[in-house]
Parts: structure tokens; sequence; C-alpha cells
């Protein structure tokens, strides 16, 4: 770490928590954020400004005016680009120091299997369960651990799934793929535009947590948020044995044979 970095980064290594030790551990570290919009908005600016060494932001989409409600790392000056492209700009005006891969393109199976593979933790900023469930696939395949975020209306969601701990549900432990569960989107059902403010940053503080592995990551808790009340609650979710990803005969079993 050069005299520039002990500078900018300093509020960190003040932390007894933290220190020299855990900023270098950041600096050497990769996330994968999946969603650059409303969600992976502040993820994403503060995964860069805390110093994560390598950050790849996927998304296929391009910023829209009606983003800019909710979506904090865009500007108008960015109306008609890529989002992921737009805040690879976005934190390389806070942080030059971070190498930020933008990736325009879908997070299918094929591409999940090559990005989560080579990724120290995983955030999903995405709005639909299609791609969630791609994604914690992928997670469990690769024993990476995930960190899930979701936001509609004045409701928000955040939990973290770690496969490398054999006590760790997955996403699927929760909402299980062959469920019938209603796809709500910001498009159609309307997001208070603070609360994807306040759920992204909580994604941000559990990667870096389980980047350091740092005090007590949201693994078999599902924290929640009502916004209308500012109250937050938490439920605990146990692992499923019986899981279709993580069970005895998931992926991850598979893999291994």
């Amino acid at each position: 770490m050069n005299d520039a970095q002990l500078l900018r980064y300093s509020r960190h290594i003040l932390l007894n928590e933290l220190g020299i030790e855990g900023q270098q551990q950041l600096l050497a570290s990769h996330a994968l954020i999946i969603g650059a919009g409303g969600l992976g908005s502040p993820a994403a600016l503060y995964l860069g400004s805390a110093g994560v060494g390598r950050i790849t932001l996927v998304d296929p989409d391009t910023v829209d005016a009606t983003n800019l409600q909710r979506q904090i790392a865009h500007t108008l000056a960015d109306v008609g680009q890529p989002k992921a492209q737009s805040i690879q700009q976005s934190i390389a005006n806070i942080n030059p120091d971070v190498a930020v891969t933008a990736i325009t393109a879908r997070a299918d199976d094929k591409h999940l299997d090559e990005w989560v593979r080579h990724a120290d933790v995983v955030l999903d900023c995405t709005d639909n369960f299609t791609t969630r469930h791609a994604i914690n696939r992928a997670c469990v395949t690769h024993q990476k651990p995930l960190v899930s975020g979701a936001a509609i209306r004045f409701d928000g969601q955040v939990s973290v799934y770690d496969p490398r701990d054999a006590q760790s549900p997955c996403y699927a432990c929760l909402f299980p793929e062959s469920g019938s569960f209603e796809e709500a989107q910001c498009a159609t059902m309307g997001v208070f535009s603070p609360l994807v403010g306040i759920i992204g940053s909580i994604q941000a503080a559990e990667a870096l947590k389980v980047l350091m592995r740092l005090g007590e990551p949201l693994m078999g808790r599902l924290l929640m948020l009502d916004g209308r009340s500012m109250s937050f609650s938490e439920v605990r979710v146990p692992k499923n044995g019986a899981c279709a990803v993580c069970g005895h005969h998931g992926p991850a079993d598979l893999a291994a044979v």
C-alpha cells in the first residue's frame, strides 16, 4: 500500500477490526456485481470507494431518464449509455485505482459460470427470479459467497448465502425454483427511491464483511425493511437438506464428483 492509499483509506485503517491488513485484503479482492440499477448503483459506488481492487459490473441495459429517480450512479449526461459503463466511469471519478470491468451482456448460465468462477464475492442486484436463480446456481457450483438484495414499493430485503459454510442455506432454500412467486418490478409496481439506496448500501457492507471475514454476515438470516415505518425485522433461514441446488444432490456435489 502506497502513501496515497494510506491517506485515502485512513478512516478504514483506524478501525481496529480492519486495520492495514483488512484494507490490503480488500485491495486484493474481486467483486462481481450483477445489475447496475437501483441496488447496483450504491453497492458499486461503496465497494469502489472502499477500495475493492477489482470490480466486474454486469448489466445489458442502457440508462433511461426514468432510472434517475433512484439509480444514483447515473446522471442526465449518461442517458442512452450502457449502465455498466456509466457506473464504471462513476467509480473512476471517485477512486481511479480500482480496476473496473464493464460487461453489457445478460447473465445467463454460460456467462455466469465464467464470471462467478473468478470472483471472491457476488452481489445479486437484479430484479427477476430467473436471473437470481441462475446466479445462485453458479455461486453454489463454484462455492462463492452471494449477497442478495431486493426492493419494491416500500419493502426491501437482504441476505447472505455462503456455500463455503456447510450450514448456510442458498437462495433456492428460501425461494425454490419450483415455487410460484409473484414477479414484481419497479417499472410496473414503483419503488421508494431511498429504499434501493439503503438496501444496496447494506449489500455493500455485507460484501465487505465477507471479503474481510469481519463480524457476523447475514448468513442464514433474511433482513427485511419496511420503509413506511422504517423498521427492520429478521427471519432465520435454515438450510434445506432437500434443496435441489445446494442439497445432497445439488450442483456443488455434482461438481465434486
